[in-house]
């Protein structure tokens, strides 16, 4: 079976001390260090599983279907409910959280179909999974370029070691 494209997805750090008067500032730092604090782990977790069973550490359908089902899909869909439990406060953080939210779905729709492909052994599904996570890593890349752009905007520092430059 081939094996599918890994996506990574990055917990993020702000480093911010002076109060401000810039709502945007204020809300992208409680955005990141408070209210993605769980969406982000939820995601590392369901990430890192499917990790676990793809790309070079792929060996053989049943390992990947299980980990998918048990681990991969549960966490993810935490994932996503977390996502959307997010209040955002600014417009212009709620239209890039909103690309996250889109990278996210077609992501974990991409697993669902992993799951019917691995079922079914059908390869065409592999290769529409595989087209999924990029349009979803596609996605969550904008999502970080627009987030740091923001950031830059409004005086808001990252905290680069927390950010895997893998994507």
């Amino acid at each position: 079976m081939k094996k599918v494209i890994n996506i990574f997805l990055i917990p993020f750090l702000l480093v911010f001390t002076a109060c401000s008067a810039d709502p945007v500032k204020e809300d992208l730092v409680q955005y990141i260090n408070e209210d993605m604090k769980t969406a982000f782990e939820l995601e590392v977790k369901a990430v890192s599983a499917y990790d676990s069973v793809s790309g070079i550490n792929y060996s053989d359908d049943w390992t990947m279907y299980d980990t998918i089902q048990t681990t991969v899909i549960p966490n993810y869909n935490e994932f996503i409910k977390e996502l959307n439990r997010v209040k955002v406060e600014t417009e212009e953080l709620r239209e890039i959280h909103e690309i996250y939210i889109e990278g996210a779905d077609i992501q974990y729709n991409a697993f669902v179909k992993i799951l019917t492909a691995l079922e079914t052994q059908d390869i065409a599904l592999v290769e529409e999974a595989n087209s999924m996570l990029e349009e979803a890593r596609k996605l969550i890349r904008q999502y970080i370029n627009e987030l740091e752009k923001l950031a830059k905007e409004h005086e808001v520092e990252w905290d680069d070691s927390t950010v895997n430059e893998s994507l």
